[in-house]
């Protein structure tokens, strides 16, 4: 009984070890199968949402909807209508790409868009191009930099600038290049005719670039010039050099440009910083101050058009936006006058500045002269063009420079600013129909004589009476000039202190004849207008004495006492104006013929 009880409970323990046994085996095979099947690639129809595996055999059909999946998950998300555009505009480009989208499109294949990108600077041959394609279709190119970087890239192109130095930079690219190689092309024997060529094209471009900042001041043959030189550096590199020497040549050129560059930097900021400290703080809110007064109290705006319009005075003109600057000059000539009764005062301003000056001048009085205050904006024809002023432009001043003809060696030069009359002198005759003569002074001057006999002057043929400087002639401003006729050996003209017949001025038609030159000068070369009253005036001029206007107050630091106590007037031209804290500080506070500080002459009420 006992054995027979013992026998029967181990038959199912033994079974159930067994089972286990095989189990535990069972895994052990699989755990070894399963790494072997995937790298046998039976793990073909298991493969995961992130992961597309390449089948080793697949039908036409299977492929397709691969790539389906593929074009779905990773194709952009553009709006449907941009997309539907550009596959319509792709269509009718040309018949080879129809026939290939539409067998694509057969096997089911999404066709992306083909679009050609042209580039951003790219305009037509018109020169309307801008502002045409801008109102009718806008450029492909434009298109799709506009939905990539947004409505800048339009703003770029309608404000783009034309580089005005970019034959300049070419010329000094080439000089760079030439310099390098001129070194290991001279120790050729054999090279003597190219060193000789190599010498004589950098000799002349660095007597080009010593004289020119801009291509407008380039000579016509500059073209020539370069293409000399190019052809030239193609043969010095055709040429078996040392490239060792040449590498060190070009390093020792280029830590120079270094340097230089690093100068022009820190001189750069400093000018900067000058600039920003220049303007009086009290001048900064000053227009708006009295702008503002102007509309509070308009009960003593009192005018006299009689005397305005009256030939029979002295009229003066004056065109500024500075309401000290003006007044100074205004105060100086009244203070000196011998007869103030006659003198009247037409301050030519813009709509900005036009309250604030007539604030002023209503506010104050200079004697018996009078104050009238124009708003040039309102005399502005309305079919203005481009060459036409379309706001108030004040004297432009543009500085010349001369190397030292006797001293070349050290480079001496010497400067001369010259003012000439802008757009806005050429309005004169239909502001002032009334008026026969008229004295225009700029409002850089201070007067220090009684000018009254300027209106006894016999001009005879003459249109307008100024100084001259004949220390700089035309022929020396011919690169401004382009290729009009003009006498080279004529003397320039300064504005500042200018007489003026408006009756012949009208009768020869001078306002015509300088937009037409106007219009011939800007179309050939960029500055050329600014000159265009050199010639506009050209044998017209009546050369006044050197006395009534002495020059340079804002530049030369030379200037002898006596020359500026004999001068009846005192011209600040140049940069350093008088009013600016780096004007000149001898030239500051100067004692005047009647022993007055010319520059505190000025009367607060």
């Amino acid at each position: 009984m006992k054995g027979g009880g013992g026998g029967g409970g181990v038959g199912p323990a033994k079974r159930r070890w067994r089972f286990l046994a095989v189990g535990v085996l069972f895994l052990v095979v699989l755990s070894m199968l399963v790494p072997l099947g995937f790298l046998l690639g039976l793990h073909n129809g298991f493969h995961s949402a992130g992961f597309v595996p390449r089948p080793h055999t697949t039908t036409s059909g299977d492929r397709s909807n691969h790539v389906d999946n593929l074009v779905r998950k990773l194709g952009p998300t553009l709006p449907k209508d941009i997309l539907k555009h550009y596959v319509n505009e792709a269509k009718n480009e040309t018949s080879s790409a129809n026939a290939t989208r539409k067998s694509q499109k057969k096997k089911g294949t999404p066709v992306p868009p083909q679009v050609v990108l042209q580039p951003l600077g790219k305009r037509n041959s018109s020169g309307d191009s801008g502002k045409a394609g801008m109102k009718g279709g806008i450029d492909e190119g434009l298109r799709l930099c506009e939905l990539q970087y947004g409505s800048y890239c339009i703003w770029h192109e309608e404000n783009r600038e034309d580089m005005k130095d970019s034959m300049v930079k070419k010329l000094k690219d080439q000089l760079f290049v030439a310099r390098a190689y001129y070194p290991s092309v001279a120790k050729i024997p054999a090279q003597n005719t190219l060193t000789r060529d190599l010498r004589q094209n950098i000799q002349e471009l660095e007597r080009v670039l010593s004289e020119s900042t801009t291509d407008a001041d380039l000579p016509p043959e500059i073209q020539k010039k370069s293409e000399r030189m190019e052809a030239t550096i193609a043969k010095s590199k055709s040429v078996t050099t040392d490239c060792h020497n040449v590498d060190k040549k070009l390093r020792q050129i280029f830590d120079l440009t270094e340097d230089e560059a690093n100068f022009h930097m820190k001189q750069s900021a400093f000018l900067y910083q000058l600039a920003v400290q220049t303007m009086p703080k009290s001048q900064h809110c000053l227009s708006m101050r009295l702008t503002v007064e102007y509309f509070r109290d308009d009960s003593f705006d009192q005018e006299l058009p009689v005397k305005y319009s009256d030939p029979t005075l002295q009229h003066y003109v004056i065109f500024s936006t500075n309401v000290i600057a003006s007044t100074v000059v205004i105060n100086s000539t009244v203070m000196h006058a011998r007869d103030s009764m006659n003198q009247v005062f037409h301050v030519l301003t813009n709509g900005q500045n036009y309250y604030a000056m007539k604030h002023w001048f209503l506010g104050n009085t200079f004697k018996d002269a009078v104050v009238e205050v124009l708003n040039i904006d309102r005399f502005i024809p309305d079919d203005y063009d481009k060459t036409t002023p379309s706001h108030l432009n004040l004297p432009t001043e543009f500085r010349v420079s001369f190397h030292g003809i006797n001293n070349a060696s050290a480079m001496h030069s010497r400067t001369q600013y010259i003012s000439i009359f802008s757009h806005s002198h050429y309005l004169l005759p239909e502001i002032f129909k009334n008026l026969e003569k008229v004295v225009v002074l700029d409002d850089d001057v201070v007067v220090q004589q009684d000018l009254s006999t300027l209106w006894s002057l016999n001009m005879g043929q003459k249109v307008m009476g100024a100084i001259q400087i004949c220390s700089v002639r035309l022929g020396q401003v011919r690169s401004y000039l382009g290729e009009s006729s003009f006498h080279k050996n004529s003397c320039t003209w300064m504005s500042g202190l200018n007489v003026i017949d408006l009756a012949r001025w009208r009768k020869l038609g001078i306002s015509e004849t300088y937009w037409k030159l106007v219009k011939e000068q800007v179309s050939k070369k960029e500055g050329s207008a600014a000159l265009a009253s050199l010639l506009t005036f050209q044998d017209l001029i009546y050369a006044l004495d050197n006395d009534w206007v002495l020059s340079g107050l804002g530049h030369d630091y030379e200037l002898s006492t006596q020359s500026i106590k004999k001068a009846a007037v005192l011209h600040y031209n140049g940069n350093m104006k008088p009013w600016l804290e780096l004007g000149i500080p001898k030239y500051k506070k100067i004692e005047g013929s009647r022993g007055t500080k010319v520059l505190t002459i000025l009367t607060l009420s």
